[in-house]
């Protein structure tokens, strides 16, 4: 399936989450989620009951949509999960944390994953000091992430960082907010990646 790319408010109504999709609105309170907190649509604020599949389903779509990645790319990053040891939900969401977009993300850089990866897309981003405009490259632990000198001034970046400062850094990356860089110190355990996902029901989903 290809990447969604209608209204994201709506697409959070619908799933009944906070996938983190709109950035400044959301951190200011003013999401659309938080003003109409059902489904869209003429009959959004009936009462419906989903079935195992529809639950399994809804959980998997919450996991791509945030993160911004494809059918194709989510089922393979499951292969990977399952295919390493301890446990595969857990491995999956850990997983998916080390994409770039991700941690260009996670360090501040940009109010959601879709700026995140636009930024990284358009070769702003740096590497350990080479450029690297693959979104979904995979981050290793020590290594260094930063924005291109050219924009290190830009006035989103800057509002981004403001706003991440107000929210909290979390705890698997160190940023230089002066210097509008970081480093990716560790692989983060589930618990403590605060998602609205089970992804326990993503597992039961592809095991069938």
């Amino acid at each position: 399936m290809a990447r969604y790319r209608g209204p994201v408010e709506r697409l959070e109504r619908r799933l009944n989450a906070d996938l983190g999709l709109k950035g400044e609105r959301r951190l200011n309170g003013k999401s659309a989620l938080e003003k109409r907190p059902y489904a869209p649509g003429q009959h959004g604020q009936r009462r419906t009951k989903l079935s195992e599949y529809g639950l399994q389903l809804q959980e998997k779509q919450k996991a791509k949509f945030m993160y911004g990645v494809s059918e194709k790319q989510f089922r393979k990053y499951f292969q990977e999960a399952a295919r390493r040891d301890g446990n595969t939900g857990a491995n999956l969401i850990t997983l998916i944390e080390t994409r770039l977009d991700n941690v260009v993300y996670r360090m501040g850089f940009a109010t959601t994953r879709a700026s995140a990866r636009q930024l990284t897309s358009h070769g702003s981003i740096l590497v350990d000091g080479k450029k690297v405009d693959i979104p979904s490259f995979v981050v290793k632990p020590g290594q260094k992430i930063e924005v291109k000198e050219k924009l290190k001034s830009n006035v989103q970046v800057a509002r981004s960082l403001e706003l991440t400062n107000q929210t909290g850094m979390v705890d698997w990356v160190e940023v230089d907010t002066a210097k509008v860089a970081g480093v990716f110190t560790r692989v983060p355990a589930r618990e403590e990646v605060v998602i609205p996902v089970e992804e326990r029901l993503i597992v039961e989903l592809y095991s069938k």
